[in-house]
């Protein structure tokens, strides 16, 4: 496919906005689409129409044209394709289809052309992906801005209340300099000390600060707090959340997203505490068929107090699946494998005091459909209105509970909220980043099945890849410590485990 240029002209020929993909002089572009109209047949059902040289691919937009001028060895219905892209991209930047609106918009229009086609070639991109690119909208510079907006209002304010209170100790003043002379017996002594207090406070007030070194307040003032965060900016900040915009915590580092995916710890844990660890990794396929799953599971032990440093522990390890285990190379392998112990190879030396040491890793990886833990199927038919999408989950895994459970459906810009059918759990319509979300806070081997049904404008191809998270307190290799003993005596030791199995990417594309 050669695109030699696209054009939205008007019924009469009349170029609106024209981007060359390949070197032409302007006479010959305005030449070829002044021509365009007499060669339409009115009579006929086609969206294209052919000359010696070019080929003219169109599509009517109410009283204007959408033309590709491809050469005639082009491949007809690719050019249809991105036709289709060109068209749904002008009403993104334009509110009306006529002149007035296009010329306004032109040069918005030609960069999303220069997205979607280079050097006469289409790039892979979708609606999305051309929005995004021309935006080039950054989160961090609005939540800074925000703060130093935040902050000089703040000073303003704090600057008004210092005029205030000033105001209101030179009205007192001159209150306390008039009462003496209205005093009768007995007032004297306490209008002089009400003067005296009074003027103490205006010379303490109103007191110069020295020009040469000048003095930085030790007071609490908002204002020079360049890192406090205000009110104002945690509004900002859960406002930009609730419409679907991931903010970097300065304190934490992480988005929030990646916050809830890390089960809270216990909050009883004693001196031996083991954290079991899993993530897995899905992409599987809209028609079925798994194209990798992989789990990675660690256990990591933390041990604070000292003599429970020499300890061993004892692994049971029930996989079926195949799993591959490692041990840390410190870990005497051999006891390992004869007696799924993990101990250090050298028993008189301890673990790290109050350090966390991961012992023990595997690693599942397989195509095998059976294991997928929770199947996603999603059937998008398309209507005479749009598309009807049909989404149901499966739990194959019924051992698992799984927790704050969604499942993220992408869905067309610009065509509206989506009409919502039967539902199981709860939705939410993010219009920010044009995702629909199914919430769903368990499920488990009692509510294993659940489906969505909803209809809206656009295509099957709109509504993937599909994306899901989800946390649980049990691991799906089923690996776990059953007990911990003393090096000397094999003496039991108490210990505390927290288990999580967490999405690293879940997705169906």
């Amino acid at each position: 496919m050669v695109l030699l240029a696209a054009a939205v002209c008007t019924k009469a020929g009349k170029a609106l906005v024209s981007r060359q993909f390949v070197e032409m002089t302007r006479t010959r572009v305005e030449g070829l689409l002044a021509a365009f109209p007499k060669l339409m047949n009115t009579g006929k059902q086609h969206t294209f129409v052919e000359t010696e040289s070019v080929r003219y691919v169109y599509q009517p937009l109410e009283k204007l044209y959408m033309v590709l001028v491809t050469t005639k060895n082009s491949n007809i219905l690719e050019d249809l394709e991105t036709l289709r892209l060109f068209s749904r991209v002008i009403p993104e930047y334009c509110r009306v289809l006529e002149e007035s609106e296009i010329s306004e918009h032109c040069f918005d229009l030609i960069f999303a052309f220069d997205e979607i086609v280079a050097l006469g070639y289409r790039e892979n991109v979708n609606l999305a992906q051309i929005r995004t690119f021309t935006e080039m909208d950054s989160h961090e510079e609005k939540v800074f801005r925000a703060v130093r907006e935040t902050q000089e209002r703040e000073a303003k304010a704090e600057m008004r209340r210092k005029a205030k209170e000033l105001q209101q100790a030179r009205r007192d003043a001159e209150r306390g300099k008039k009462s003496p002379g209205f005093g009768g017996f007995g007032s004297s002594s306490s209008s002089s000390s009400s003067t005296a207090i009074i003027t103490d406070t205006l010379i303490e007030a109103e007191k110069p600060k020295p020009a040469p070194a000048p003095v930085r307040p030790s007071g609490s003032s908002k204002a020079l707090k360049l890192g406090a965060r205000g009110k104002e900016v945690d509004d900002f900040v859960d406002k930009l959340k609730s419409e679907g915009e991931n903010i970097i915590l300065p304190n934490t580092g992480k988005r929030p997203s990646e916050a809830s995916k890390s089960l809270p710890a216990p909050v009883n844990t004693e001196s031996v505490h083991l954290r079991v660890e899993e993530k897995i990794t899905l992409t599987c396929g809209r028609d079925g068929g798994l194209q990798n799953l992989e789990v990675l599971g660690m256990i990591t032990l933390r041990v604070s107090d000292e003599k429970n440093g020499r300890i061993r522990l004892l692994i049971n390890n029930n996989d079926k699946r195949g799993v591959q285990l490692q041990t840390h190379p410190n870990v005497d392998k051999k006891l390992f494998t004869a007696e799924s112990l993990i101990g250090l190879k050298n028993p008189d030396k301890s673990f790290p005091l109050n350090n966390d040491v991961g012992v023990l890793k595997w690693r599942l990886q397989t195509t095998d459909e059976s294991l997928i833990p929770l199947t996603i199927n999603c059937w998008p038919s398309e209507s005479g209105s749009g598309c009807d999408v049909n989404i149901e989950y499966e739990l194959q895994e019924e051992s698992l509970e799984l927790n704050d459970v969604v499942i993220s459906i992408p869905i067309p810009s610009g065509v509206g909220a989506p009409v919502i059918g039967d539902l199981d759990g709860e939705y939410r319509h993010d219009s920010r980043r044009n995702v629909l979300e199914w919430c769903l806070p368990v499920v488990d081997v009692k509510n294993k099945t659940g489906s969505l049904e909803f209809s809206i404008a656009g295509q099957p191809n709109d509504f993937f890849p599909v994306n899901v998270s989800f946390v649980s307190k049990g691991n799906y290799c089923d690996i776990q410590v059953t007990k911990v003993s003393q090096v000397d005596g094999s003496s039991p030791v108490r210990f505390s485990t927290e288990t999580s199995f967490v999405v690293d990417k879940y997705e169906i594309l």
